[in-house]
């Protein structure tokens, strides 16, 4: 049995063929057999609010004290964060604060480790 692609738009595992195409049956995507060039990847690069570049995996120093919304919690200057997570979007850290648990922060506000 042939391997068959994963959904190029929700990354379904379950699709199938019909005809000349192939088919996702949880989002309706349908696409050509034939083989079409792999878009170039984007190479994002995260920086720190001091101009360094971040990576998954490392720890940085959070520089201002950030209010958490709908809690009285507050992340203080100084607080360590350690095994960030590069995700997309305006909050693109990712990470697990002792103390706060999981939470998303700008880079604008931390500093590499």
């Amino acid at each position: 049995m042939s391997a068959l692609p994963q959904c190029p738009q929700c990354q379904s595992a379950y699709t199938y063929e019909d005809g000349a195409q192939y088919v996702c049956p949880e989002c309706g995507h349908e696409w050509s057999r034939v083989a079409q060039p792999a878009p170039a990847e984007e190479h994002r690069v995260v920086r720190d609010a001091h101009g360094n570049v971040l990576q998954d995996g490392d720890a940085v120093t959070v520089i201002k004290d950030l209010k958490l919304k709908g809690s009285s919690l507050v992340v203080k200057v100084g607080t360590k964060v350690k095994s960030i997570r590069l995700v997309d979007g305006d909050h693109d850290i990712d990470c697990k604060i002792d103390g706060i648990g999981a939470m998303q922060l700008k880079s604008a506000y931390v500093k590499k480790a």
